[in-house]
């Protein structure tokens, strides 16, 4: 073999190799999904009242589980007759926070064609490695007063759209310091709203809540956010994990360090409720660490490991689902 053709071989190779790691690199030109939109904040706010009340029991058969949490919980109007219903949304409608709420959501959120695209492409990437799970029926664009990012029914994922007008948002600004801390309102970021519709659909439906130690926890978090960047191979990793860039190079730098304190501190098989919810719940930082450290980090190590365990394995989306959390532990190799 000539060195000419000895150099195109292993090029081919290296092709392949290249593309035979990377089990997130998929094609999604032939999936179909079939997904609807719905802008419920807009329905609400700019509907006359006889609309209103057909939109009402219109949504009550279709959409029921996130209407119910829309009105119920989010507008705290109820279950109640037609007339008391439209009242209370004509009282809602009429007060001036929420009137600035509304102008806020309409002005950043007039076109939303590119957010519709990113999530039927997040959803596409999904059913890749899942064909067989479903797909949300539909997504419901609303105004949750500030409740909810992303929330998933059993058929349809809710977004939350004021909670990603942005930390320079006056009615962000306005927002009480207790209990929307600063910390809070910087999370309100448009750029996590397609990754937080994901993320939800996949907690509510692909990966199974775990009882039990710190480990298992971490671990769990580490599939959940593994699909959530199976659907978006793209993004970059920070808005996978939900950190600005500063914070993913910080605990990309101290990974090392948190997992010897986890291991020192002998806590990784510990069932602590409140140790798990200090290094996985949401924050200012993670407690327990340096303030300058991100929130989640336990998240973030339940990621890195469930990255090198797939890094080792060939095995499917589905398998990793399926596969238990300390065969997944006992594989991870600090860098």
């Amino acid at each position: 073999m000539t060195l000419k053709n000895i150099l195109i071989v292993g090029l081919i190779l290296a092709l392949i190799l290249s593309c035979s790691s990377d089990k997130l690199n998929v094609s999604v030109d032939n999936v179909k999904i079939d997904t609807k939109f719905i802008r419920l904040d807009s329905i609400i706010a700019n509907s006359d009242s006889s609309q209103i009340i057909d939109f009402h029991h219109k949504f009550k058969k279709e959409i029921q589980d996130i209407y119910n949490y829309q009105i119920g919980y989010c507008l705290r109007i109820g279950k109640i007759s037609d007339t008391a219903f439209v009242n209370s949304i004509n009282q809602f409608n009429s007060d001036k926070g929420i009137i600035g709420i509304h102008k806020s959501i309409e002005e950043r959120f007039s076109d939303l064609s590119q957010h519709k695209l990113e999530i039927i492409k997040g959803l596409q990437h999904l059913k890749v490695h899942f064909p067989e799970n479903k797909t949300p029926n539909t997504i419901v664009f609303m105004n949750s007063l500030f409740n909810s990012n992303a929330f998933s029914t059993e058929n349809e994922i809710g977004i939350g759209l004021e909670r990603y007008l942005g930390y320079e948002n006056e009615m962000v600004k306005q927002l009480p310091s207790e209990p929307f801390y600063d910390w809070i309102k910087k999370a309100m970021d448009v750029t996590y709203l397609e990754r937080d519709a994901i993320c939800s659909w996949i907690i509510t439906h692909y990966v199974p809540e775990v009882e039990g130690t710190l480990a298992e926890h971490i671990i769990y978090w580490g599939k959940v956010l593994y699909l959530t960047e199976a659907a978006y191979p793209d993004k970059e990793k920070n808005i996978i994990l939900r950190y600005s860039p500063q914070q993913y190079q910080w605990a990309q730098e101290n990974e090392n360090s948190f997992w010897n304190y986890l291991v020192e501190e002998k806590i990784l098989f510990k069932n602590n409720g409140l140790e798990k919810a200090n290094l996985l719940n949401e924050g200012p930082f993670t407690i327990g660490l340096p303030e300058e450290s991100p929130d989640r980090l336990g998240q973030y190590l339940g990621w890195k490991i469930v990255h090198d365990y797939m890094s080792k394995k060939d095995i499917s989306l589905e398998e990793l689902i399926k596969t238990p959390y300390n065969n997944i532990l006992q594989e991870y190799e600090i860098e």
